[in-house]
Order: C-alpha cells, then structure tokens, then sequence
C-alpha cells in the first residue's frame, strides 16, 4: 500500500492526532469543587494580583502554540488554514513525544501580518512559547520581528530550526570532506525564509572563503535591480566579489552546495563542476535537488537531504523541540542567536566520529533533545547574568 493512502486511512481513523487530556479525575465532590467552583477563584485571584503566578499556576509553563496561516506550507505551497492543520498536528505530535511539550495547533484565517500578529498578542497569556510555521517570505519575517517583544520565545521554525541543523550537518560533513569552513566556498540555492538564516547562522559561527546565493534570477550581488527587501540585506553580506550569472556559474569550483528552493535542478554536470570531496545538501522537499543516487555518481563526497530514506536527513524536527524545551525552562524572554549557535554545536556533537553514512543524527533519537535543550538553558542563563 502506497504511503500516501496509508496516511488518509491513519488520519481518518484518528480523526485528528491530538487530544486533550485531564491530569486529574473529576470523581468526587470534593475534587470538583478544588478543580473548579468555588475553589478555582483562589488561583484566578493570585494570578489577578500578581500576574506572573500564572506560570506557577497554569499549563502555561510547558505549552506551546504552533501557529500558522497556511501561506506556505512545505511542498504544498499556500494551502489555507484548514488544509494546514494536519502539518501543525503532527508538529505538535512531535513536541510532546520528543521532548514532553504540550502543543496545540492555531490556523489563522487570515494571511494578513498585522492581523496575524494581533491575533497571537491576544492568546499568548495561555502559552510558554511561540512556534511559527509555514508562513510565506517576507511576511514570515515581519511577524516574527514585531513579535520579539512579546516576553516568551517566539521562533519561525522554518527560518532557525532549518539553519541550525544545516549548521551542525555542515560542521560535521566538512570533517568527512577534510575541510574548513573558512576555506570553502558555499553555493546556496533558494533565498527564502529558510535560505535567509541558513545564510545568516553560517556567516555568524565562521565565516566561509565565499558564499554565493542564488534563486530563479540568477546569483545575489550587491547593487542589482529589482530585489526584495531582505535579498537587499543578503547581498551586501554575501559575494564580495560581486558575481554574476546562474547557479550553474555559482557551482563552478565550489566546495558546497545547499538546496532549499525546487526538485530536480541540480544536474550531474553542476556537481561535477565542483570541487573535489564536494558537499551536496538538496533540501527541496519531498523531491530534492538531485537524488543522492545522482549525486554520488557525480563525484559528490557527501550527501544529505530532506528525506527520511536518505542516508542523512537535515530535518528541523533534530533542532525545534530541544530549543524550546531549553529556552522555556530557562524562561528565557526570547531566542537568541547565540542560543540557535549553542543549539547547532550540541546537534553536531550528537555524532561523535562522523562518516559520510552517518554524520546527522536520527530525528528519533532522544538523546538529541536532551543535549539541544541543556545547550540552550545554559546558554540563556549565562545571557541572563
């Protein structure tokens, strides 16, 4: 049975893959009356008088919302708010089991920023946390600045958890190429949400030789026509020899290559225009950049995408949950970039002697969360000091 039936069968026998659980048993008066009336106005009370007792006193501590409106959904484009609820449902899933986060999916209707951002400031009292998901560049962007304020950790998962694991993949698949990100050159195509802070994390840990980046128009320089707001910013960071051309110019002697943009547009031709031990990471999901079979046939040295049945995975479910999980006991105000750097070196150290089979760690493994969530708790506490 193929996968895509097994999957309408699953969801339709759940219907839905959450639910709301009680920790207690409503099975006595008197439980009744401490759960609810007339016991329940002494919290509300506390909580009124002095507003931060709602973390002692509610779910809130230990809750997310995972909230989107549909604009751009992985593979599926701009789907609408309902269609997207089996996404933020299984992200939510994914919050409890890995790192025992309670989740709760929010679809907006409307795709509007300041409607989106209005409508999270007005639930956010029920939530320790904010994770943003599947939200359209630039408007991604926006919202999650004009949320930083809101005084719980709020992260676009597409942007951050997606250029954390990169980082830590790229850390470790360099050692297996017997490289230095210093002396790489990086040919990134796709300079949206996700390519943005892939950009931006890789120039914050150690800056590469060149970083060249490209979309359908061709590679990023400073000073060409036409450009979006943040592509503006990415070109005066980037390619300071100020290239020009298509991303088939961009690969020409390059040691790294990172899709996040569309299926099947790397040929074998381009890999092989490559440097040697040449690192490919096609992160177009579900189909990838080049398949891994390809790849290799080219002469790449190492390979990973978004796929579960490739060697390596790069999938933000490694890095979300653990950031989280350390940012809200650390009750950290807002993640930082150095937090997001002390999550991508604990996801790296997840391997310890890295090979080209196996230089990411399992998103199943449980171990992962536990390094990521110290990293970052450690990291927020001494950013407190």
């Amino acid at each position: 049975m193929r996968i895509e039936k097994q999957a309408i069968e699953l969801h339709e026998k759940l219907k839905g893959k959450l639910e709301v659980k009680s920790k207690i048993k409503i099975n006595s008066k008197e439980i009744l009356s401490l759960a609810y009336t007339p016991g329940v106005a002494e919290p509300c009370k506390e909580i009124h008088f002095n507003p931060k007792k709602v973390w002692d006193y509610t779910i809130k501590p230990n809750t997310i919302a995972v909230i989107t409106d549909g604009s751009a959904v992985l593979g599926l484009g701009n789907i609408g708010a309902e269609a997207s609820l089996p996404v933020m449902e299984g992200k939510c899933a994914l919050f409890k089991e890995l790192a025992g986060i309670n989740a709760f999916p929010i679809a907006i209707k409307s795709q509007k920023t300041e409607e989106i951002v209005s409508a999270i400031k007005n639930i956010s009292p029920v939530f320790g946390g904010i994770n943003l998901e599947d939200i359209a560049s630039p408007k991604c962007f926006e919202i999650e600045k004009e949320l930083q304020e809101l005084g719980i950790p709020v992260m676009h998962d597409d942007q951050h958890a997606t250029a954390i694991v990169v980082l830590a993949g790229l850390t470790n698949a360099l050692k297996v190429a017997g490289k230095k990100m210093k002396d790489v050159k990086i040919a990134l195509n796709g300079i949206g949400a996700a390519g943005t802070a892939i950009t931006k994390i890789l120039l914050a840990e150690e800056k590469p030789k060149e970083i060249l980046l490209c979309d359908k128009n061709g590679i990023l320089f400073e000073g060409k026509e036409g450009m979006p707001e943040h592509h503006k910013e990415l070109a005066g960071m980037t390619n300071e020899k100020k290239v020009q051309g298509t991303l088939k110019d961009a690969l020409k002697e390059a040691d790294v290559f990172i899709g996040v943009s569309a299926p099947g547009i790397l040929t074998k031709e381009m890999v092989q225009s490559m440097n040697s031990k040449a690192i490919v990471f096609a992160l177009a999901n579900p189909i990838p950049e080049i398949s891994e079979e390809e790849a290799k046939k080219a002469g790449a040295e190492v390979y990973a995408s978004g796929r579960s049945d490739d060697s390596n995975q790069v999938n933000n479910v490694l890095v979300f949950p653990g950031v989280f999980k350390g940012a809200m006991q650390a009750k950290a105000k807002r993640i930082t970039e150095e937090m997001k750097l002390a999550a991508a070196k604990a996801l790296a150290s997840c391997v310890k002697n890295p090979t080209k089979e196996k230089f990411i760690a399992s998103p199943l493994d449980k171990k992962v969360v536990k390094k990521i969530s110290e990293a970052v708790e450690k990291t927020a506490l001494r950013g407190k000091k």
